[in-house]
């Protein structure tokens, strides 16, 4: 099954049933995290905040959710803006580097929020894109808890391709 990623996380702005249908689709989809509960929490026209939830299969050894969950929630997140305006037939995102600096051990879910300004997205990726076919793009994810206790502070390098671009072995 495929969908349009885009038009989905535009869905999912507008109906909780869109956002519960592009969840299952996402976890379908990559199903590293469907264990881990992590999912899109909600969409706004210019960000996307998805959440892991406080539960005994994500905690650490000190009961609180592990460093590597907030690390993943945090690339999903940025992973998944970038992709709401950007097409994945057109173009290829792997994420090349991640670096995490942990403020507060996480004792309940927590959210991590990824926005994206008309500006960046024209400016610093789709005009690139077109020039070179290729771009390197920092993406900053603040990770909460619900109290709004910062936990972490993401920082995602992803490389953005043409597919017709991608050389493989």
């Amino acid at each position: 099954m495929k969908i349009d990623l885009a038009k989905s996380i535009e869905a999912a702005s507008q109906s909780k049933w869109a956002l519960k249908k592009l969840n299952v689709a996402l976890s379908l989809g990559i199903p590293f995290n469907k264990p881990h509960g992590i999912r899109i929490f909600r969409v706004e026209p210019r960000a996307i905040t998805t959440r892991i939830p406080y539960k005994r299969s994500n905690l650490n050894h000190i009961k609180g959710v592990h460093a590597c969950g907030l690390a993943t929630v945090a690339e999903f997140c940025s992973g998944l803006m970038l992709l709401r305006f950007l097409d994945a037939r057109k173009y290829r995102l792997i994420m090349q580097k991640m670096e995490l600096e942990y403020h507060y051990q996480a004792k309940s879910d927590a959210f991590a929020r990824f926005e994206l300004t008309e500006s960046t997205v024209k400016n610093d990726l789709l005009i690139p894109l077109e020039l070179e076919g290729k771009v390197f793009h920092t993406c900053e994810i603040p990770v909460h808890d619900k109290d709004g206790n910062l936990l972490c502070t993401a920082h995602t390098n992803w490389q953005i391709k043409e597919w017709s671009k991608v050389r493989t072995k």
